[in-house]
């Protein structure tokens, strides 16, 4: 049986409107007053991950650190025969060797180690780039859809973009959740996602405009809303594929993927709805705002 999409979303955009705002206002704060909780990638420092043959407590492995003066400031990750400690300030190689051999001797014999280290100026240059390509992507889609569509359509989804981008930083910040490379690559991962249907929804009204004989304010909401109902269906699909992988990524992946799990499952969830009740209904306001054609002047006719 079809489902019948039909609906006002434009009215119903408010609600979204004030549930982002809010959400990234909250996000806003919890950033000014806490900070982002940065990974290794972002600040100087040593993560050390710890392939296990045997059950290890986080308690034994603290333990194991103390004796060794090397426990000061150490965040765990503890996963599946997987176990990360993430130290804040850069291992010697004779402070790795150290832990090394301590953790073969006294926890586990059999246990492997990697070892990835980032220094202060690395840690920078990182997190600028890290802002760069964000910034270049969205340079590059407005650019896309300004050339493909007009200028109205372009504002209509960078504000979507950067919406899913900060509303996704904003649950990270909110919940302290570490922010690495791989959340990066789940950034510009979503907001491929979420330009897609921008795009798929904004080709459908455009195409809608074009056999539209009224242009009023009304007339425009209805061919929007006519348009998002046209491809609800599409766009559901596309979304659920991918949340459905993101999901089961997040439940039986490593611990090395499962921020980027996560950013993709959190980020996927409100790009299904920011082309409906963000991109759309802004691209409404600009358009609606357009003044009509000036009448071209008669010509007088010469006796």
């Amino acid at each position: 049986m079809r489902f019948n999409w039909n609906w006002d979303y434009m009215k119903a955009s408010k609600y979204f409107y004030g549930f982002s705002i809010a959400l990234a206002i909250v996000g806003m704060i919890c950033v000014s007053i806490f900070g982002l909780n940065y990974g290794v990638d972002f600040r100087s420092g040593s993560n050390v991950d710890v392939n296990l043959t045997k059950q290890v407590s986080q308690a034994q492995i603290q333990s194991l650190l103390d004796s060794q003066g090397i426990g000061e400031d150490v965040d765990y990750t503890p996963g599946n025969e997987r176990f990360g400690i993430r130290f804040s300030e850069v291992l010697t190689d004779q402070q790795v060797n150290q832990l090394k051999t301590a953790f073969n001797s006294k926890l586990d014999q059999g246990a492997s180690f990697e070892v990835n280290t980032v220094d202060t100026e690395m840690a920078k240059e990182l997190e600028r780039n890290a802002i760069y390509a964000v910034l270049i992507a969205c340079v590059a889609i407005a650019i896309f859809v300004s050339i493909r569509f007009e200028w109205r359509f372009a504002i209509a989804a960078i504000v979507s973009l950067l919406h899913d981008a900060i509303l996704v930083i904003a649950i990270f910040a909110i919940f302290r959740l570490e922010i690495d490379l791989t959340f990066i690559t789940a950034i510009l991962t979503i907001v491929g996602f979420s330009i897609n249907d921008t795009i798929v929804i904004f080709d459908r009204i455009r195409e809608n405009l074009r056999f539209a004989k009224k242009k009023s304010k009304a007339d425009l909401a209805a061919i929007v809303n006519q348009s998002i109902a046209q491809t609800m269906t599409r766009s559901l699909a596309t979304v659920f594929t991918v949340f459905i992988a993101s999901v089961c990524l997040l439940i039986f992946g490593g611990a090395s993927i499962r921020m980027f799990s996560l950013s993709m499952v959190i980020g996927l969830l409100f790009g299904a709805y920011s082309s409906i009740f963000i991109a759309a209904p802004l691209w409404l306001g600009l358009k609606s705002k357009q003044k009509p054609p000036a009448a071209k002047a008669a010509k007088p006719v010469n006796p």
